[in-house]
Parts: structure tokens; C-alpha cells; sequence
């Protein structure tokens, strides 16, 4: 398994210099104290916690996965003891309200730190991730009681959270779950049904597991608008807020998985169990979206996460590993070869790593940015456009980026040739563990099918303006630059292709609703080519800036330039795939009978 090192000059790079987050967070309300030393200081603890703590507990997982017995779930070696070590360190309560325990930073700054957990050990990152997606369910939607019982508890990490949506027979179709609500005399409600791959389900790591519920109240309304979402804790609260007697809510199995062993997936079996009603009956899907939102930009992190770690191993290994001659003569000529980083195909490999891992931290943190304003911007004309432009951006930075981030572990995996198919070298892990990323929170097709039909065409296409504006006027500011003409020529292309494309979709849709399915997956991708190539533009402007002011950092630089030359030339023409498949039409795939799929 690779050795992780958090990327902390890159971190920088994107925050500091890309996104000025100095200046961003001096115009947020109430984030006086991310200031510049401040957030330095988090993140370099952070990045020693999960270099030394979390990362050699990575293979641990994996190899060892949690356990189950009627007593409950034991997971693998470690665990128990890194997660008290994150809560001894203040780490959980970082981004929540000071009103409940909370350290008030802003989420773009724990984003930081939940990169580096999940990089260094996506299993384990999972248990307090989803922790993170609760408390911000009970902030907004709770009632005061329910806010004094259970937020100081999560928000110190003393008690975790989950989402429990999915059942046996409905997976993202959640209008169709049979979980039921029945009402109780002192204003609760008995929970009764079974749910499936329920992540941090159960185990031994906190002394109390909050799940957040969806079921349906007696009467309720047909498909999603009689969902219901309820607070079902392992264990009922005493008055006192310690841990009280057991819950009837148990896990029957957990799941044996293709990759990320370390976390339990969970059956849980909610039999008659006590839970509380939070927001208005009936509306528990909107309510329920304040967790999804959360969850789906935590997935892009795992997209991002694999991409890191699988680059961090293959490129140690390219230059260490010997296997044959250059083609332009020995690069190496006092060793029996030549390391294979001279190779081009290698270089082809690694450098599509590194486009990914790189453009997906600016993207992920760009994104981050806008949830800060949604939360703590000082205008609503602010909060309003942010919250547009984020909720444009996360079905990209989710679908595209687990995508992309389990292309580059394959490649990882490619470079280390048949070493890389062998577990103790890890990078099999790393393949394993990324591919449930483009399938939990909402499959690729679900975000595309959001994306194209929700976000884009139901707002006539204002959503995807809003963004293409900033890219327009981005490449007008860099017009007459001479050094960014490679990158902005490119990019004013691909900015009026993407409109032109979306308004040929627009007018096919209204023939037939089936091309919107049709051509969804094509469109996301071909998105998030297109925002990759408007932040690689933007990082090649700033390091090309920082190089004609003169530095002492010229390698790094250079080599932001060099990243964004390869990315427009080798990456960005993929487009003219997805261009061309997703104008074609429903016909190639719905004309054939369903009988002739046969074989």
C-alpha cells in the first residue's frame, strides 16, 4: 500500500493562490478565525494524523474487515483507537455552530481535512464522513429538543450518525419504500422495516450510532411525497443525555464487498423502534437532501482520494523500478535499464494521474467555496448564487469525478505492470475500494439524469449559463495574453459548444423525453471535461503569473503549466466523443426489442 503524504503544497496552491481563500473567508459571516495561520496550522496537524494514524491502518482494513456477532460489529485492528484519537483532537466539531459545540470554521476548511482522511483511508474516513451528514440534518430540520439531545453528543464525536434510505427492493427509487411509521402515545413513533447497505451501520467505535430514517406515516400519500424522515438512535438517550437502555433497531448482516472492508455495510432491522419525527410530515425527502447534498460532494472526495493516492504510488514506483531502454537512448547507463518514467506511455499514465487528482482538488474546493457562501454569505443575492452554482456543480463533481478517479487507479495499477495485480503492493486496493464511488449517493446515471434534466433543462438552461458566464468572461480578461492563448482558445471553443449542444438537447427532448436519458451520461462527462478545462486554464494563468514575477518555486510552477498543457491537449479532445454519442439519438438504444437482448 502506498504511503500517503498529504499533498500540502498543492492544498495551498488551490486555496491560497487559486481561490484566494484568505479574501473568501474575510467576506463569510462569523469566520473571523480562519485566518490564514489559523487554517495553516489545522491543516498540517491534520496532515500528520492521517499520514501516521489513519494511513498504515489502510491495508489493515482491508485485509482484516470488520466482524459480526448478535453483539454487534467489531471493526478491524486500529480503528477504535484512531477514531478516539480524532475525537481527543477536537476534529469532529471543527465546522459545527459554536451554539452546540462547535468550532464554527467553515466547511471548506473540514473539506480540507476530509480529503486527507479519506485519501489516506477512505474506510475508516467513511465512519466519521457520515457523522458529518447527520449533524447538518439535525441543525436545520430538528427541534430544539432534539437539537439539545443529540447535536453536542455528534458534534463532539462521542456519538455517530447514518442515513438510512435503501431497501431491499428500491435503491434510488426511494418513492417506492415499504418502512413504516406508526405514532405512539407520547408524540414518538414506532419504526418498523429493514434497510440495506447502510454504511457505519453498526460497530464498536462510539458509544452511540444516530440514525437518520425515512419511512411512511399511516396515509401517507403514494411515491415520494409521503416520505417521512424520522431520528432512530441505537440507544434511547436518558434524560441527562447519557446512553440509555437499547433501541429495537439491530444489524442482521453486514455485506461482504468487492473493496472498502475496513467499513461496515450494514442490514439494519428496525423492529417497532422509538424515533422522532424531524421537519413536516410528509416532507422528509427535501429534509432528507440536506444529508444527500452533503454525501454527494464527499463521494467526489473519494474520486479525488483514489486518484492521489494511486498517483503517490505509481510515481514513486516509475522512478524506481528499472525495465528496459529509452527509445531516444539511456537515460540510466550505469544500470542494467532505465527507470520506466522515461517511458512515454508511462508518462502518459502518470500524467493523466496527476491532471485528475490536481483539476479534481480545485474543483471539489471551487465547489466547497460556493456551500460556504450558501451558509455565511453576508447578502442574499450571494447565498441565492451560490447555491445555484453549487447545486449546478456537485452532480458534476460527483459522477465525473469517481469516474475519472477509477480510471487513474486503473492506470496506477497499469504502471506497476503485474505487480500492480498483487495485493501487497496495494494498488489492486486502491482500484477496489474507488469503484463504489460512482455507485452510492445517486449512480452516475441518477446525477446525470439530475444534471441534464433537473438542473439544466428545467431551468431552460440558466443553471449552466450562470456558469458558462464566468468562463466567458474569464477567457475575455485573458484575451489578449499571449501566453494563455493555448488554453483559452481551447476554452472559449468548448464554453459555446457547450451552450450550442445543450440547446440542440433542449429541442430533441421535446420529441422525446427518452433522448434526455439518452444522451445524460455523455453530457455529464463532456461537463466536467469542460469545468476541468476552465480551472486548468486558470491554474496555468496563475503559475505562469507567479513565474514572469520571478520565484524560487519555478519547478512547481512549471510544472502546473506543463499539467495544463498535457491536460488540453491529450485530456480535453475526449469531449469530441461524448459531443458526437450524445447528439445521436435514443434510437441506437431503445429500437431493439427487449426479447433480442437474449442469448
Amino acid at each position: 500500500m502506498p504511503d500517503y503524504k498529504a499533498p500540502l503544497r498543492d492544498i495551498k496552491f488551490v486555496m491560497s493562490e487559486l481561490l484566494d481563500s484568505e479574501q473568501h473567508y474575510a467576506n463569510l459571516e462569523g469566520a473571523e478565525d480562519a485566518t490564514p495561520d489559523m487554517v495553516d496550522a489545522i491543516i498540517q496537524e491534520g496532515a500528520k494524523f492521517c499520514e501516521q494514524v489513519l494511513s498504515p491502518l489502510n491495508q489493515v482494513g482491508d485485509k482484516e474487515g470488520c466482524t459480526w456477532s448478535e453483539d454487534g460489529v467489531r471493526t478491524p485492528t486500529g480503528f477504535k483507537e484512531a477514531y478516539k484519537q480524532y475525537v481527543e483532537g477536537g476534529w469532529p466539531s471543527m465546522t459545527a455552530s459554536p451554539e452546540n459545540g462547535g468550532q464554527g470554521l467553515p466547511e471548506s476548511v473540514g473539506l480540507v481535512m476530509s480529503e486527507m482522511m479519506g485519501t489516506a483511508n477512505w474506510s475508516w474516513g467513511m465512519y466519521p464522513g457520515l457523522s458529518h451528514g447527520a449533524i447538518n440534518t439535525v441543525e436545520m430540520h430538528g427541534t430544539e429538543q432534539q437539537k439539545d439531545t443529540y447535536l453536542s453528543k455528534m458534534i463532539s464525536g462521542e456519538w455517530t450518525g447514518t442515513m438510512c434510505l435503501t431497501e431491499a427492493h428500491c435503491g434510488s427509487d426511494l418513492g417506492t419504500l415499504r418502512s413504516r411509521a406508526e405514532p405512539n402515545a407520547d408524540g414518538s413513533y414506532s419504526i418498523t422495516g429493514t434497510k440495506i447497505f447502510i454504511s457505519a451501520g453498526e460497530h464498536d467505535m462510539a458509544d452511540n450510532i444516530v440514525h437518520i430514517v425515512l419511512a411512511r406515516l399511516p396515509g401517507a400519500p403514494e411515491g415520494t411525497k409521503g416520505i417521512s424522515l424520522f431520528i432512530v438512535p441505537k440507544c434511547l438517550p436518558n434524560e441527562d443525555g447519557s446512553v440509555g437502555e437499547r433501541n429495537a433497531v439491530t444489524c442482521g448482516s453486514i455485506e461482504h464487498k468487492m473493496g472498502i472492508h475496513g467499513n461496515a455495510t450494514c442490514v439494519m432491522n428496525f423492529d417497532g423502534a422509538q424515533g422522532w419525527l424531524i421537519g413536516p410530515e410528509n416532507r422528509g425527502l427535501n429534509c432528507m437532501f440536506t444529508f444527500m447534498n452533503v454525501a454527494r460532494l464527499g463521494t467526489a472526495i473519494q474520486g479525488l482520494g483514489a486518484a492521489e493516492l494511486s498517483f503517490q504510488g505509481s510515481l514513486a514506483y516509475a522512478k524506481d523500478r528499472l525495465a528496459m531502454r529509452s527509445l531516444t537512448g539511456p537515460k540510466n547507463p550505469e544500470g542494467p535499464a532505465d527507470p520506466i518514467i522515461v517511458h512515454p506511455d508511462v508518462r502518459r499514465m502518470l500524467l493523466t494521474q496527476k491532471a485528475v487528482a490536481e483539476g479534481a482538488r480545485a474543483m471539489i474546493y471551487y465547489t466547497a467555496q460556493q456551500g460556504d457562501i450558501v451558509h455565511q454569505g453576508k447578502t442574499e443575492e450571494a447565498r441565492k448564487e451560490a447555491d445555484e452554482l453549487m447545486g449546478f456543480l456537485t452532480p458534476i463533481a460527483k459522477a465525473f469525478l469517481t469516474e475519472i478517479g477509477c480510471e487513474a487507479t486503473n492506470l496506477g495499477m497499469q504502471v506497476f505492470g503485474g505487480h500492480g495485480f498483487i495485493a501487497e503492493w496495494g494498488m489492486e486496493q486502491v482500484v477496489r475500494d474507488a469503484r463504489i464511488g460512482t455507485i452510492y449517493e445517486g449512480t452516475t446515471g441518477i446525477q446525470a439524469l439530475d444534471l441534464l434534466g433537473r438542473k439544466v433543462l428545467m431551468t431552460q438552461g440558466e443553471s449552466l449559463k450562470r456558469f458558462t458566464k464566468l468562463v466567458h468572461v474569464f477567457c475575455k480578461e485573458n484575451a489578449d495574453n499571449e501566453q494563455m492563448k493555448e488554453f483559452i482558445e481551447p476554452l472559449q471553443s468548448i464554453n459555446k459548444e457547450w451552450g450550442d449542444l445543450t440547446m440542440k438537447l433542449g429541442m430533441n427532448s421535446m420529441k422525446n423525453r427518452d433522448e434526455v436519458g439518452a444522451a445524460s451520461v455523455d453530457y455529464l462527462m463532456y461537463s466536467g471535461y469542460a469545468v476541468f478545462a476552465y480551472l486548468w486554464a486558470r491554474m496555468a494563468g496563475v503559475a505562469l503569473n507567479k513565474m514572469a514575477d520571478g520565484t524560487t518555486e519555478e519547478s512547481f510552477y512549471n510544472a502546473k503549466v506543463q499539467t495544463a498543457r498535457f491536460y488540453f491537449k491529450r485530456m480535453l479532445p475526449r469531449t469530441r466523443t461524448h459531443a458526437e454519442s450524445m447528439l445521436v439519438g435514443a434510437d441506437s438504444l431503445m429500437d431493439m426489442q427487449e426479447d433480442a437482448f437474449a442469448f
